[in-house]
């Protein structure tokens, strides 16, 4: 349509001319906001399989960013993202394409591979109608391809499957179609041939979001249901909470309402979501987009919340996402107690940005005030300690990680553990139980046996192997979750030289016999280093503490004693011996009686120092605990 001012201004009263502006915004792109021209989707892929690539080439191929702001990772904006090379979080971004002579709106959610942040690829499909499947054509269906396709199965998601990487020398069209073929159960011909370096098949990527992924369900004159997936804080706007609209209309000034906190907001500023957020007067029903409205307390936005309007709401919330199941939990500390305040805000803002992360006030006798924090692994526990330091420059010392337990008392209650100060007396438990997952490995069948070896010294149990072809077999273990959370993932890339993939999912607790291992200080319990470990497990991994510790702390001038200890026994002990001093020097000649009054004088100091002094346990002391083999 060609606007004409001068046509409208000849037509138009004076005082009407400030609605020229709006009217124009609304007229220019007419057919954009047909609900039949609407596409969502996301992409979901098994970690390194060149997603973030692709949606390199699918902004630059629909004109979404110019060629200056291109880079690698283009969606990825943490510096973090850029040097691990991976996605930590979902990124949502707009773009428009025109296919027969109609346009469409496109919008395109980029998520994570790392099975980690599984969590964050739960919100993204609750957002899509569709979904890219894209497998590395040198590599071969991995465990997290398989188990994010079933995410999206679930939901009902059409899958398109994609064969990225044919760029590569090393790339196995053939055999890696079959694979495709044998687990979505498409046509041969259904699948994309494409390399996200090169450009190949970027085009028919995108035609065939338009032609299979189905439009939205949705009606824009129902009430108005909007389901919020994604959430940033903006230090200057507050929070900005990314929603998909199911039902209705949202326009700019409305009074909504979040259904669970139950708050009501005016829509300060609505809008879509290109590179940069781009204002908008509504969005209707069927769009993704943003709305701004001056919230600043991080508890009053829950991802998976229903938007609806005050005057008119909806009757029913929209159903979400699945409920975020922390695996691994362990305690973050500030290195100095005075930062406790800026600590905790700095963990309020981080819940916006990552809704996986769940923490709760801890106090230790050790440390100080902080937090207990729930992480979905080790690899998640990594990144929100890095991003606290990077972000919000806050210094933490995390505790040792474990994970969930169940505890049956004596008087028949059952009571949850997840921290080690919170074991009942021994006497008190009837029996303990620990979380048990279903382990998927898909490996070359050369690893097989060093393999079997890793995930049986981890208290495995193999139940069954499968040869997905001639040297790929998947084996599928059931393991304790505390024998995994520390390094198995580590030792699996080493044992497989790189080649196996891992999966898990929860199947529940088991009995089993657990002990507190604790550790003292010259008798004094150092909280923060407890931990809860199988019975068989605590000598070997208290004697390496004990042994550590010797390492790090620094001599004083009283004897230490490091103790491990199993309830009342001490199963490991290390000594730390003082700093010498030769209280016999200025003795020479005369009765040997003169040198036994001196050294007895000094013992009685150092027994009395050693009552009163304090032993310091360095930051690094509590990281290397950490890395503990």
């Amino acid at each position: 349509m060609v606007w004409n001012n001068k046509l409208f201004t000849n037509t138009i009263p004076f005082h009407n001319i400030h609605l020229l502006s709006a009217l124009k915004s609304v007229l220019s792109q007419p057919s954009l906001y047909l609900m039949k021209n609407i596409r969502n989707f996301c992409i979901i892929a098994h970690i390194d399989h060149g997603k973030s690539t692709i949606a390199d080439r699918l902004l630059e191929i629909t004109n979404t960013i110019s060629g200056k702001e291109l880079k690698e990772q283009t969606l990825d904006d943490m510096d973090l993202e850029r040097e691990r090379g991976i996605t930590i979080k979902s990124h949502a971004i707009q773009m428009e394409y025109s296919l027969d002579g109609k346009n469409y709106i496109i919008n395109l959610i980029d998520t994570p591979g790392h099975v980690d942040f599984s969590y964050e690829v739960s919100r993204s499909i609750a957002a899509c109608e569709g979904a890219l499947l894209i497998v590395d054509a040198a590599q071969g269906i991995q465990a997290q391809t398989i188990s994010n396709l079933y995410l999206a199965l679930e939901s009902n998601l059409e899958i398109i499957p994609v064969m990225n990487k044919m760029d590569l020398a090393s790339a196995m069209p053939e055999e890696v179609s079959e694979q495709i073929v044998d687990l979505i159960g498409c046509a041969p011909e259904d699948i994309i041939k494409a390399s996200g370096k090169t450009g190949l098949g970027i085009a028919e990527i995108l035609e065939a979001v338009v032609k299979k992924v189905p439009a939205p369900e949705g009606d824009a004159s129902k009430p108005l249901q909007a389901i919020i997936f994604d959430s940033v804080y903006n230090s200057f706007r507050g929070i900005m909470a990314y929603y998909k609209v199911i039902n209705g209309e949202i326009k700019e000034g409305d009074r909504v309402k979040f259904v669970a906190t139950k708050k009501e907001y005016f829509a300060d500023e609505i809008g879509i979501l290109k590179l940069k957020p781009q204002k908008r007067p509504s969005i209707k029903a069927g769009d993704v987009g943003y709305i701004i409205s001056g919230i600043k307390q991080a508890k009053e936005v829950k991802v998976g919340d229903t938007i609806t309007h005050v005057a008119n709401p909806c009757e029913v919330a929209i159903r979400g996402f699945e409920d975020v199941k922390p695996m691994v939990f362990a305690g973050l500390y500030p290195l100095d107690n005075d930062d406790y305040e800026d600590l905790r805000e700095a963990m309020e803002k981080l819940q916006l940005n990552d809704a996986a992360l769940t923490y709760e006030l801890e106090s230790s006798a050790a440390l100080g005030f902080g937090f207990r924090c729930g992480f979905l692994g080790m690899l998640h526990l990594e990144i929100i300690q890095e991003r606290l330091e990077r972000e919000f420059n806050v210094s933490v010392i995390t505790t040792v990680p474990n994970v969930s337990y169940k505890a049956r008392l004596t008087n028949g209650d059952d009571i949850i553990v997840n921290n080690p100060s919170d074991m009942p007396e021994t006497i008190r438990i009837d029996t303990m139980k620990e979380p048990y997952i279903n382990a998927q490995i898909i490996t070359k069948s050369e690893y097989t046996g060093a393999i079997m070896n890793l995930a049986i010294s981890k208290r495995g149990i193999l139940k069954n192997q499968v040869y997905l072809t001639t040297d790929r077999v998947e084996l599928t273990f059931e393991l304790p979750l505390s024998e995994i959370v520390f390094d198995f993932y580590d030792k699996l890339k080493s044992v497989s030289k790189g080649y196996a993939s891992f999966d898990y999912h929860p199947i529940g607790y088991r009995d089993s016999n657990l002990v507190k291992l604790d550790i003292l200080l010259n008798g004094d319990l150092v909280d923060a280093l407890s931990a809860l470990i199988y019975r068989e497990n605590a000598f070997t991994l208290g004697r390496k503490i004990c042994e550590k510790l010797k390492e790090l702390i620094p001599r004083q001038q009283f004897t230490i004693a490091i103790q491990a200890a199993v309830g009342a026994k001490i199963i490991a002990r290390e000594t730390i011996k003082s700093h010498r001093k030769d209280v016999t020097a200025k003795c020479y000649g005369g009765d040997i009686t003169r040198k036994r009054k001196l050294l007895e004088k000094q013992k009685k100091g150092k027994k009395k120092m050693r009552q009163i002094g304090n032993v310091e346990v360095p930051q690094k002391a509590f990281l290397a605990v950490l890395k503990l083999d």
